[in-house]
């Protein structure tokens, strides 16, 4: 190959890099979908959650979805609607507003 052929090639392959770059959206940006697909529904103890998530239900998704993280990094999607699960979001929200910012 010619210098000349090279250097194009290379110049088209940093231009098309840069672009793909640019094209690629978040991932709650381009999941346009339910995150959940089933829900655990054994009651557990709130200690064990070390990070909580709620998706308002919106263009994406017709459910209001709640997702946790355990503390050994399981996932877990919880129904909305039980008890137990509304009980633990009362505790966390209770944790923010008690948290000194």
């Amino acid at each position: 190959m010619t210098s000349k052929l090279l250097g194009a090639l290379l110049a088209i392959f940093l231009v098309s890099v840069a672009l793909n770059e640019a094209a690629v959206l978040p991932q709650a940006v381009s999941e346009l979908r339910c995150q959940c697909i089933k829900t655990h529904s054994t009651p557990f103890h709130p200690k064990l959650i070390k990070e909580l998530r709620m998706i308002d239900s919106g263009p994406h998704c017709k459910n209001t979805e709640i997702m946790v993280t355990l503390q050994d990094n399981r996932e877990l999607c919880l129904d909305p609607h039980a008890k137990w699960v509304q009980k633990v979001l009362q505790i966390f929200l209770k944790r923010a507003e008690n948290k000194p910012q």
